[in-house]
């Protein structure tokens, strides 16, 4: 077996293993019952899954332009996906969103909304 087969099966797997992380990411925003768990589901999952397609992707295709073109995408996510978390779980908290009887240490409570 040549290494080009070995990578594209190695590409393949990631491939699957990042597209079933993202569908458990979808399945967990439609199905968890609060704002902070679906933004977990949402950033946790779905930041893995994007990385290891790309991954799947960079291993299959693997041309210079291809590849840094798939390095600036990953930044990109990883740069992204906690600030959005953060902006989703900080407006959730403020609109009242959030039940602050799930939460073991509320860091805004003297802050006010």
């Amino acid at each position: 077996m040549s290494a080009g087969a070995v990578l594209d099966w190695l590409g393949a797997a990631a491939l699957v293993a990042g597209a079933l992380l993202s569908l458990a990411a979808g399945i967990g925003v439609l199905r968890f019952p609060d704002v902070l768990d679906r933004m977990h589901a949402a950033t946790k999952p779905q930041v893995l899954g994007v990385l290891l397609l790309l991954v799947g992707l960079a291993l299959r295709l693997r041309t210079p332009t291809d590849l840094g073109m798939i390095l600036l995408v990953g930044i990109f996510q990883l740069a992204t996906a906690p600030v959005a978390a953060q902006m989703i779980g900080r407006a959730a908290y403020r609109s009242g969103r959030v039940d602050r009887d799930l939460l073991d240490v509320d860091e805004l409570a003297d802050r006010g909304r």
